[in-house]
């Protein structure tokens, strides 16, 4: 027998590679992770379990986390047509920070019998985390998977989730892992030594040009495997921007404030108004349910073709279907109005600016300047002045991520292709992650879609009441605005009596004006 019948007919070689084989996987419970275990519980129904790294976290033990994942909307549809596949899902208690990561002998004992393919996605994905620590958690997490993945029987493949821009201080990134000018072992011998505070000294001359902790570390912990896992077969994948799901498990679902997402929801509300980048550049993004869909097949190739381990994997979209930062604004704009937030501050607008001058200004008069007149307003009022450290928090992120807007690479997508080539009968649509296949018009509706329903979590249903309530806010904008240059007339001809009665009859006229508007809005309600 060639494969397994797939549900769409055919038969599929990936679904039959995974039959009666298990998988131990980090970083289960992240945006990467969950759309992964649905995918294999889903799609390669034949897996004989999925084992998950987890920790006790707030108090929740390993299998009420697990249990609270479920729940999770991703799940949903496999709750619907196959809710026994979940019980294949065991929790392991584990952490990688810990030594052996923190695994009891029992488990040590059961994984090392039954597993043969290990995913390794857990990371710290936070740009400013201290070096120590992002060592601690992206380098020597690494070497503790790997450490565990030598233990097993059978193992068949370790795919290992980098990222694109782990090698951002090139221009070009190929499918190689690149030399590090200081070796990883010195630096992680440092960093075990070294105060923290000399660490941020010198962290910018190691780095070798790389603006965060993040990338630099996923960097040395590719290193880590080409030297610790040379005996090993060897996936690395490094995704670009991870965006919501194109198609599965639903179309538009994500978890989280990340990549475009976070600028949407800001933009959307009203709050961003300004951001320093390169319009033309490339927005380098990949939707999550395609990523998972390659890490599956990838792990199916190793044992396919056996490529030279480590197999490099450049999961971007530029050099196939190329997007950009103008063309994200462009086709989102309008659909902010379309389906607007239920809370917003302002009506949504704003630009891109390409000069840090023109930016800084804008910040200003845009966000700084409306952030003050509000919590001036809200603490007279009695209530919390929030807007300015809403402010904070932005601002702050988008000098993290300005490297990354203001510059553009060029990445070798070879092994990708050969990826794509390799996927027979079925496997083309069940495993699909051609990027060329999408339309990113599309895309960009179901992506401000699921930000709002899954992220911001407001119902599909609130969304007639939340565009009367942005045209109430426009009309609103605009009378402000009105007054405003009134009052700037008013100051101007205070002493003239002629323009003095001119002022009046203005005010008069606007405060009709808006009463009429009020009224007409309150009849079209009425009407829906």
């Amino acid at each position: 027998m060639n494969g397994a019948k797939s549900k769409r007919g055919g038969h599929s070689p990936i679904e039959h590679f995974f039959r009666d084989k298990a998988v131990f996987i980090t970083g289960g419970t992240g945006f990467l992770g969950k759309i992964l275990i649905e995918k294999l519980l889903r799609s390669c129904s034949g897996v004989k379990a999925v084992y998950v790294l987890l920790r006790a976290k707030d108090g929740i033990q390993p299998n009420d986390r697990l249990q609270e994942m479920f729940q999770c909307p991703v799940f949903s549809r496999l709750r619907e047509e196959n809710p026994s596949a979940l019980s294949k899902v065991v929790s392991v208690t584990g952490d990688i920070l810990e030594p052996g990561l923190g695994l009891s002998e029992e488990d040590i004992a059961e994984l090392v019998e039954n597993v043969s393919i290990v995913y390794h996605s857990a990371a710290s994905v936070r740009f400013d985390e201290p070096l120590r620590k992002a060592i601690d958690i992206n380098v020597l997490g690494t070497r503790r998977v790997l450490e565990l993945c030598h233990k097993l029987k059978n193992i068949t493949a370790f795919v290992h989730v980098s990222t694109a821009y782990c090698f951002c201080n090139r221009n070009h990134v190929d499918e190689i892992v690149y030399p590090e000018e200081v070796p990883y072992q010195k630096v992680i011998d440092v960093s075990e030594w070294l105060e923290e505070e000399l660490q941020e000294k010198i962290q910018s001359q190691v780095m070798g040009g790389r603006p965060t902790t993040y990338h630099y570390t996923k960097a040395l912990a590719e290193s880590l495997l080409v030297h610790e896992a040379a005996d090993l077969p060897v996936v690395i994948l490094r995704p670009s921007i991870v965006t919501c799901a194109v198609r599965e498990p639903l179309s538009g679902w994500g978890d989280n404030f990340n990549g475009p997402a976070g600028f949407i929801i800001a933009t959307g509300k009203g709050v961003l108004r300004t951001m320093y980048l390169r319009p033309n550049n490339s927005a380098d993004i990949y939707p999550v349910d395609m990523v998972a869909n390659m890490m599956i097949t990838a792990t199916w190739y190793m044992c396919k073709a056996k490529p030279v381990s480590p197999f490099v994997i450049n999961c971007t979209s530029g050099s196939m279907r190329r997007l950009t930062w103008q063309q994200i604004f462009d086709y989102s704009k309008p659909l902010v109005l379309k389906y607007p937030s239920s809370e917003v501050f302002r009506y949504p607008g704003g630009s891109f600016k390409t000069t840090r001058f023109w930016h800084s200004v804008a910040v200003q008069l845009d966000h700084n300047l409306p952030a003050f007149i509000a919590d001036t307003v809200a603490r007279l009022g009695g209530y919390k002045p929030i807007l300015r450290d809403i402010y904070k928090r932005i601002h702050r992120a988008m000098g993290i991520l300005e490297f990354f807007v203001t510059h553009e690479w060029t990445f070798s997508v070879d092994n990708l292709r050969l990826l794509m080539a390799s996927l027979e009968g079925p496997d083309r649509e069940t495993f699909d992650f051609d990027i060329r296949s999408i339309d990113w018009v599309a895309y960009m509706e179901q992506y401000i879609l699921g930000v709002r329903r899954y992220v911001l979590k407001e119902d599909p249903s609130t969304i007639p009441t939340a565009r009367r309530n942005l045209n109430r806010i426009y009309y609103i904008g605009m009378l402000v605005q009105l007054l405003f240059v009134a009052g700037v007339i008013r100051l101007l001809v205070k002493h003239t009596r002629t323009f003095n009665d001119l002022w009046w009859s203005l005010i008069s006229r606007i405060l009709q004006l808006s009463v009429r508007i009020s009224l007409a809005m309150q009849s079209v309600a009425s009407r829906h």
